[in-house]
């Protein structure tokens, strides 16, 4: 055997994707796309992700989880988990003591948060006070359109369901920045520092309600309008939950069409795949448990994030309505943390190690270890578990990678895996490389979309 044999039988083989697939898959994997554009478009926010990804399920047959019912195989049933988070799970041929195949992505994407208080007037100029929500560059969040999203309940305790800005004919909102006429002192702050979380005002409005001498005549100009629209007071600010974020459309990047931009992909670029893949699969040998959870950006604290017990529980449930110990199908489980990854960008190369990042058109990534330095909060899937998936996807023809989310003492981070892992449940991260993760417009290949969505499907199976 010569050495380029040699070499083709011995070293990886890391060509782009597109060199590993023929015209047909090349069809569906654009055309699958087209879908994610629509829903990403239409699902800026968890609550907005729970309520599309449970309108899709009904669809397809799912009913709402009843604990005290029993199930047969191929039963489709979700969990809806206070509007923020939802289970989807179909019940397998096998005994659910053999475990279950759970699939968990996030819904929750970095934004701005309105403050408690957060209305106010300054020099004729109306703006909200905001709390940015999750990790951001500040400075790429100003002089961008902004629509609301969001829940009011009034004195009465009447429930408001808050759009404004999505629709090309409504009207957005900014938070200003400096000119760089008038800019000098800032550019001396630090680039994380140039624009301070105190900064991310939100203009909401320049018109005063009359010509009278009456101060706050613009907040009052503007509260009369938001009570008009919505009937609610300023004193119900305080228990809203109000967001904005970018007004924009996911659309197709360059001038192949062979990427996506948008805001949202981290992580609603594995949340989609994983949806659907829930939403294609009929009669599977395990039971599958599809999480699409919240506040992951956050810690995935509170009890709609993942380091609560309503996973725990609704799989406890679950092996109750088969009069077995939870505990028992937690540890005979297995779990795709679906998140993203950093994709290797040239232009800032020097964070990353190339030989071990993930890279764009490479396909799906699995990502052993998260965590910072020296593997600081990370599971660590074992070389049994990383066997076992690397030959699902082998078996499948599925295009992937392997990758680790920049040089080991540059920063890291961390995902719902280890959450899982601690309940017992052998656990990897598997998912898309992302260029600009956590800006307002990231950039994903949508090839490796795709190829999230086969890899689902292959672990359902």
């Amino acid at each position: 055997m010569d050495s380029k044999e040699l070499k083709k039988d011995l070293f990886l083989n890391d060509k782009n994707g597109y060199f590993k697939i023929d015209e047909k898959t090349e069809k569906e994997i654009f055309d699958f796309a087209e879908g994610y554009k629509t829903f990403l478009t239409a699902s800026k926010t968890e609550r907005l992700c729970n309520k599309n990804a449970i309108f899709l399920a009904k669809e397809k047959g799912f009913v709402e989880f009843d604990p005290d019912k029993k199930y047969n195989a191929g039963d489709k049933v979700y969990l809806n988990q206070r509007n923020k988070s939802v289970i989807l799970c179909i019940f397998g041929k096998q005994p659910i003591e053999k475990g279950t195949r759970i699939v968990a992505a996030h819904i929750d994407s970095p934004r701005i948060d309105l403050k408690a208080n957060p209305l106010y007037e300054a020099e004729e100029l109306g703006y909200f006070k905001t709390h940015y929500y999750g990790g951001i560059r500040k400075y790429q969040w100003v002089t961008i359109p902004l629509c609301l999203y969001g829940v009011v309940f009034d004195e009465n305790g009447e429930k408001h369901e808050i759009s404004l800005g999505e629709d090309e004919n409504e009207p957005k909102f900014v938070i200003t920045d400096l000119l760089p006429h008038l800019g000098a002192e800032q550019n001396k702050r630090t680039l994380g520092d140039g624009i301070r979380g105190e900064e991310l005002n939100i203009l909401i409005g320049s018109r005063p309600f009359n010509d009278d001498e009456e101060s706050q005549a613009v907040k009052l100009n503007i509260m009369k309008l938001i009570n008009e629209k919505y009937g609610f007071k300023e004193a119900d600010f305080r228990t809203a939950e109000l967001e904005f974020v970018p007004a924009f459309d996911a659309c197709d990047i360059g001038f192949d069409r062979s990427l996506v931009g948008g805001y949202g992909h981290d992580d609603r670029v594995c949340a989609y795949p994983a949806l659907m893949a829930a939403l294609d699969t009929e009669n599977p040998e395990y039971t599958i448990v599809t999480v699409l959870t919240d506040k992951e950006e956050t810690g995935s604290d509170g009890n709609t994030g993942l380091r609560s017990n309503y996973l725990r529980n609704f799989v406890w449930d679950l092996a109750k309505t088969q009069n077995v110990d939870g505990y028992r199908v937690l540890r005979n489980s297995k779990c795709l943390s679906a998140d993203v990854n950093a994709a290797f960008d040239p232009t800032f190369s020097d964070v990353f190690e190339k030989r071990n990042a993930s890279l764009i058109n490479k396909g799906v990534v699995i990502t052993k270890y998260t965590g910072a330095r020296g593997k600081g909060g990370t599971s660590d899937a074992s070389a049994e578990y990383m066997s076992f998936v690397s030959q699902m996807l082998n078996k499948e023809n599925i295009v992937w990678q392997t990758g680790e989310l920049g040089k080991v003492d540059a920063g890291g981070g961390g995902t719902v895996a280890m959450y899982i892992a601690n309940m017992d449940v052998d656990t990897v991260d598997l998912g898309v490389p992302v260029l600009s993760m956590h800006s307002p417009f990231e950039v994903i290949s949508k090839l490796d979309l795709y190829m999230a969505y086969k890899a689902f499907m292959a672990f359902n199976k």
